[in-house]
């Protein structure tokens, strides 16, 4: 096999300014090793977070004695544990390296005093995610310390991932998909039952979406878990589209569902509204406005 270069790879443009290019599987300095190591890593799901050697030699079609030697290589990096039971789950390397990633959109950066003061004015647990395929990955969290919120925690943080259909935040970010990957999306999903409310049915699914668009809001009713209510808004790019959406969360006994929209729903879009502005955001009468006193001096 060719020796790998420790070079990057790069190309010209039209004007000679170098660029950057991703290598081909058949680019010599492309490294299998790697590949192996990272689909390794990609095996565990929220589905199945623990695995054996064998597990994920069949999952990948290597032999076991090569699958454990690099699994031996990632735990001895941090990048996977090793369980009493002889078994393996992420580490916390793979969590810091998707945290640096989140860090470097801005998001994070930009919207955690927003969503801190929220939470400071209501009291409640304030979430902010983004979509990545079917599933919701937490950005950030603000959490809520009044009694009961222990009992809907569900060990959730920064990084931790749930299904978008069955989530307050994932309705929001997948409303807003374009129609045709929403539709393949939705008839890829698997819509298992976790709260007494979930939406099993694709066709309740799509119709509880458009309704979502409609009004640029989402509601949670004990779908994920039960006893566990929330609401969520978009969180808009400079360009208008819809990049993350954040929520408010609740136990029932702390509130009912009807005074959680109704009473705190107008400050969870005041605010959700309040970061899309920080991002580069500006609605049409807005942007009217800035346009308005410009046209007026001609």
């Amino acid at each position: 096999m060719p020796r790998m270069s420790s070079k990057p790879l790069k190309r010209r443009g039209i004007d000679g300014e170098e660029l950057w290019s991703v290598p081909s599987l058949r680019e010599p300095r492309y490294s299998q090793s790697l590949e192996r190591g990272l689909a390794i890593l990609g095996c565990f799901t929220p589905e199945r977070p623990v695995l054996g050697i064998a597990d994920i030699a069949d999952e990948l079609g290597m032999s076991r004695s090569t699958t454990h030697r690099y699994v031996i290589t990632l735990v001895a990096l941090g990048y996977l544990e090793q369980g009493a039971s002889r078994k393996y789950r992420l580490g916390l390397r793979v969590t810091d390296l998707g945290m640096s990633a989140l860090s470097s959109t801005g998001l994070r950066e930009h919207s955690h005093a927003y969503l801190e003061e929220l939470r400071q004015q209501t009291s409640y647990t304030v979430n902010l995610a983004i979509l990545d395929g079917a599933e919701i990955l937490y950005v950030d969290r603000a959490r809520s310390f009044r009694r009961g919120q222990s009992k809907i925690d569900l060990s959730l943080r920064p990084g931790s991932r749930l299904p978008a259909y069955c989530t307050s935040m994932g309705k929001v970010l997948l409303a807003y998909l374009p129609d045709e990957d929403l539709r393949d999306l939705i008839a890829k999903m698997q819509l298992t039952k976790h709260g007494p409310n979930t939406i099993t049915s694709k066709k309740g699914l799509r119709a509880e979406l458009e309704q979502v668009r409609e009004e640029s809001f989402a509601v949670n009713d004990e779908e994920l878990a039960p006893e566990l209510i929330s609401i969520a808004a978009p969180v808009r790019g400079e360009n208008g589209d819809v990049i993350a959406a954040i929520n408010m969360s609740a136990h029932t006994s702390m509130i009912p569902l009807e005074e959680l929209v109704g009473a705190l729903g107008p400050h969870l879009v005041a605010t959700a509204d309040r970061i899309s502005a920080r991002l580069g955001f500006r609605r049409q009468d807005e942007r009217d406005q800035v346009v308005q006193p410009a046209v007026l001096q001609v």
